[in-house]
C-alpha cells in the first residue's frame, strides 16, 4: 500500500517545488540571537525569529534554567495530577497571573496545546464559538475539537461580528475568540470594540496573545493592556516560546473557575507531561526581568519604527502598523523566495512566506524586529532590502 502513497507524495512534493512553495529549513549552528551563523555560510543578521526582546540566549535566564534543573531535575516523567507538579510550577502560574492581570493560570507544553485545551471542555453542542477568519491554526484546530456551533466573522469586521452575535443569540454560551496580534500581518485586534460587543450581546472573550505578551502595551502585558481592556477579557492563551525567553511552553490564563475546570477536563493537560523544570525556572526569570523594567520593550518599539520608516523611504510596501512583525509585501510566491535567498547572500536572514501559510497571491517576507538589534543592523537590513529589490526589478523601490 505504501507504494501508492509514495508515488502520490512524490508528485505532490514536485508540484510544491514547481510552484515555488517548498520550505527549506536552514540549519543554524549558533545560539539564537540578533546575529547567527548558518550552516555552510557566514554570520548573518537574524530578522525572522520571534525573539522580540532578545531574551532567547539571555545570561540571567540561562542561569535560572540551570539552577532549576540542578535543584528540580531534568523532567517530571509524568502529568501534573499524578506526580508531575512541583513548587516552581505553581510559582510560574502565579507569576503569569500577576503579570497578565488575570485570576489564575494553567501551564501547557505549548500555546498550541493551550488552544487545543480550551474549547472542548467549556463549550457543548448548545453553545457557539465566534472566531476571526484569520485566527492562528492552533485556534482553528482547537475549535474543531468542540461540538459547539461555529461562526466565522470577517477579519476585523465588527459589523460582521455583530451579525454573528445576533445570529447565535439562541446558544446557551457564546465565546468570541481572536488572535491579539495576527502573526502574518502584525495587525492588532481592536479588543475595545470586541469587548463592547461581547458585553452588549452577553458573550465571553478569549484572546491568543502569543505575539504580544511581554512587549505590547505600555508595560508589555499584552493586547488587553494596549487596548485598555484589562479585566474585560475572560481567557488569555499565550506562549513562553517567543518574547518570554523563546524556549517552549504556554498557558491559559483567565477566570479562576475556568482554570480550575480545565485542570479537571483539558486533555492536553491531563495526558501530557509537565513542563520541564528548566523551562519553568527560565520563564520565571524572564517575567522578573520584564516586571522590573520596560527598557527592552521600549528599545523594541524604537527599532520597529526605525525599520518601518526606512523601508517606506526605500519605496517598499510594508503593511502598516506598529508591531515588530513587518510584512514586506511581494505578492508573488517565487519572487518572495528569490528575494529571501538574495538577502541571505547580503547577510540578512529572512524567510519568504507563501501559500498555505498565507493566502495565494499574498506572498511576503515577514521581517521580525528584536530589541537585540542595533541601529546599525536595522540600517543594514533596510539597505539590503533596497538593493535586493532593485536587482530583482521590484517596482516602487528607489
Amino acid at each position: 500500500m505504501y507504494g501508492k502513497l509514495k508515488s502520490e507524495l512524490e508528485s505532490k512534493l514536485a508540484a510544491i517545488r514547481e510552484d515555488g512553495l517548498y520550505k527549506n529549513e536552514r540549519v543554524i549552528i549558533s545560539p539564537q540571537a540578533s546575529v547567527i551563523r548558518v550552516k555552510g555560510g557566514s554570520e548573518v543578521i537574524n530578522f525572522c525569529a520571534n525573539n522580540y526582546l532578545g531574551l532567547a540566549n539571555n545570561a540571567e535566564i540561562r542561569e535560572a534554567a540551570k539552577k532549576a534543573m540542578d535543584e528540580w531535575g531534568y523532567g517530571l516523567s509524568s502529568v501534573r495530577f499524578i506526580c508531575g507538579t512541583q513548587e516552581p510550577h505553581k510559582q510560574l502560574e502565579a507569576a503569569v497571573s500577576k503579570f497578565l492581570g488575570m485570576e489564575d493560570t494553567i501551564l501547557f507544553s505549548s500555546c498550541f496545546d493551550a488552544n487545543a485545551a480550551v474549547f472542548e471542555p467549556l463549550l457543548d453542542d448548545d453553545c457557539a464559538i465566534i472566531a476571526d477568519s484569520l485566527n492562528h491554526a492552533s485556534i482553528i484546530d482547537g475549535v474543531r475539537l468542540s461540538k459547539a456551533e461555529r461562526f466565522i466573522y470577517e477579519h476585523n469586521n465588527f459589523e460582521d461580528l455583530e451579525a454573528k452575535l445576533k445570529a447565535s443569540m439562541s446558544r446557551r454560551l457564546r465565546l468570541i475568540t481572536t488572535d491579539g496580534v495576527f502573526s502574518m500581518d502584525g495587525d492588532i485586534a481592536d479588543l475595545g470594540r470586541i469587548c463592547d460587543l461581547a458585553e452588549r450581546y452577553d458573550a465571553m472573550v478569549m484572546v491568543d496573545d502569543s505575539h504580544a505578551s511581554g512587549f505590547v502595551g505600555p508595560n508589555g502585558r499584552g493586547t488587553h493592556e494596549y487596548c485598555g481592556v484589562m479585566g474585560r477579557v475572560d481567557i488569555i492563551t499565550t506562549t513562553f516560546g517567543k518574547a518570554l525567553g523563546g524556549a517552549s511552553g504556554g498557558c491559559v490564563s483567565g477566570k479562576k473557575e475556568i482554570v480550575e475546570y480545565l485542570r479537571q477536563k483539558a486533555r492536553p493537560y491531563l495526558f501530557s507531561n509537565s513542563l520541564a523544570p528548566a523551562i519553568v525556572g527560565g520563564t520565571i526569570k524572564a517575567l522578573e526581568l520584564l516586571s522590573a523594567s520596560t527598557a527592552l520593550r521600549d528599545r523594541l518599539e524604537k527599532n520597529t519604527m526605525r525599520f518601518r520608516q526606512g523601508l517606506a523611504a526605500a519605496g517598499l510596501e510594508v503593511r502598516p502598523g506598529v508591531h515588530p512583525i513587518c510584512p514586506v509585501m511581494l505578492y508573488d510566491e517565487k519572487l518572495a523566495h528569490q528575494m529571501a535567498e538574495l538577502l541571505l547572500k547580503k547577510g540578512i536572514y529572512v524567510i519568504g512566506f507563501s501559500f498555505p501559510v498565507v493566502p495565494r497571491g499574498k506572498a511576503r517576507i515577514r521581517v521580525q524586529i528584536s530589541a537585540a538589534h542595533t541601529e546599525a543592523e536595522i540600517d543594514k537590513a533596510v539597505m539590503a532590502f533596497k538593493t535586493a529589490a532593485q536587482e530583482l526589478g521590484i517596482k516602487g523601490s528607489i
